[in-house]
């Protein structure tokens, strides 16, 4: 009995094995799909073209790209021309009311950041885009807003970053 296992896995192992192997993707275990060629990412400066600018928000956003690609991937930061190349705006920083009250007066209001990204995927370009990414968070109306805005920028800058991220390098 234990011979016919032993012999099932090693079957196993020798068929399965070759086959992962001749995978044209390097998995990892961040849901990351990245192709065995890429070897760089390039992310080049945001620019903020928002009717209202908060003035750190572009070096913010595009850091927390570079960094989310050192953190989940093998890629080595370049500055320009990299496999996978980032470039973009942002397009939308916008405070509105959401939720009005009987009195005409908002309950609650929203923050909604903007950012339209260009990725030129250099290893297979089909996987390229140019889209944008909307996210936001709700504030209540009785907050001072620039007392929390730096905690809803991050808030929303790591939304933004898991989309910009997943939507170049989760090809499943």
């Amino acid at each position: 009995m234990r011979m016919s296992v032993l012999k099932s896995v090693i079957f196993a192992f020798l068929v399965f094995v070759p086959v992962l192997q001749g995978c044209k993707m390097s998995y990892s275990f961040t849901g990351a799909s990245i192709p065995p060629e890429a070897k760089t990412v390039s992310v080049q400066l945001f620019q903020n073209l928002a009717s209202i600018v908060n003035p750190s928000l572009n070096t913010y956003l595009t850091e927390e790209v570079k960094n989310r690609f050192i953190s989940q991937t093998r890629l080595g930061v370049v500055n320009e021309f990299g496999d996978f190349a980032f470039s973009g705006q942002i397009t939308q920083y916008n405070v509105a009311p959401i939720a009005i009250q009987g009195n005409e007066v908002a309950a609650q209001n929203r923050l909604t950041i903007s950012v339209k990204v260009k990725f030129v995927n250099a290893i297979d370009p089909k996987l390229s885009y140019d889209k944008t990414f909307t996210q936001y968070e709700n504030f209540e109306s009785s907050q001072n807003f620039s007392s929390i805005e730096s905690s809803l920028v991050t808030t929303i800058v790591e939304k933004l970053v898991d989309d910009i991220f997943n939507a170049a390098a989760a090809n499943w």
